[in-house]
C-alpha cells in the first residue's frame, strides 16, 4: 500500500526571519538551521543558536519525532528530532514534517523513505530552479510512501541504522589504512634517500 505524505502529516514551511538572526545566549527561542542537520539524518540540539523572540506562535514550535526537509540546495532529504528541542523553531527555507498519522507510520520510517531512490528521482523530477534547486511544499505532499507494518518499519529503521554505523566504520578503517600506508611509504621514502646518499659519499 501507497499514500501520498499530505495524508500521512502535515507539512509546514520553516519561520521566516526578515533580518539576520540577533543572537542572545539566554535568548527564550533555539532556531533550527542547516548547519544543525548532521549526515546521519537527525538533527543535532547540542549548539542550536537562541534568540529573543516575542510571540511564537504554538504551530511553529518544533518537537521531538519532527521531521526538517531540506527543500534548496542539491540534498533533498530530512533529518528527524530524536530528542526534544526545547522551545525551537525551525528556520526558512527549510520544511517541517510532522506525521499525524502514528498509527500508519512512524518519523524515523518516513525519515528513511524520504532519503531512498524512488523517493530521491521524484523529488528531483519536482525540483525547480536551475542555479539552485528547490523542492517545493507541494511537492513534498505529493510524495507517495510504501507503508508496511509498523513492525516492518521499525525492523528496516534499525537495520538502517546498523547498516549506516557499519558504513562509518568502514571508512574509518579505510581512512587508517590509507594513514597507515602513507607513513610506511614516506619511512620507506626518507629511509631509501639516505641510503642513496651514504652511497654517494663512498
Amino acid at each position: 500500500m501507497k499514500m501520498k505524505i499530505k495524508k500521512l502529516a502535515t507539512v509546514q514551511m520553516g519561520y521566516s526571519f526578515r533580518t539576520r538572526l540577533e543572537v542572545s545566549d539566554d535568548g527564550g527561542v533555539a532556531v533550527i538551521q542547516m548547519k544543525d542537520l548532521l549526515d546521519t539524518n537527525t538533527v543535532c540540539c547540542d549548539e542550536l543558536v537562541r534568540i529573543n523572540m516575542d510571540a511564537v506562535k504554538e504551530h511553529h514550535l518544533a518537537q521531538r519525532g519532527d521531521l526538517v526537509f531540506r527543500s534548496r540546495g542539491l540534498v533533498t532529504t530530512a533529518a528527524v528530532l530524536l530528542e526534544n528541542p526545547g522551545k525551537a523553531v525551525v528556520a526558512a527555507p527549510l520544511l517541517r514534517i510532522r506525521v499525524t498519522k502514528p498509527d500508519k507510520i512512524l518519523p524515523e520510517y518516513l525519515n528513511w523513505y524520504i532519503s531512498q531512490r524512488d523517493a530521491q528521482i521524484f523529488l528531483t523530477s519536482r525540483a525547480k530552479g536551475t542555479v539552485q534547486k528547490m523542492i517545493s511544499k507541494q511537492a513534498i505532499e505529493e510524495l507517495e510512501v510504501a507503508l508496511p507494518s509498523l513492525e516492518k518499519q521499525t525492523t528496516i529503521v534499525e537495520l538502517a541504522a546498523l547498516s549506516a554505523r557499519e558504513q562509518t566504520l568502514l571508512h574509518r578503517l579505510a581512512d587508517k589504512q590509507e594513514q597507515y600506508i602513507s607513513t610506511v611509504l614516506m619511512q620507506f621514502a626518507a629511509t631509501d634517500g639516505k641510503k642513496g646518499t651514504t652511497d654517494g659519499h663512498r
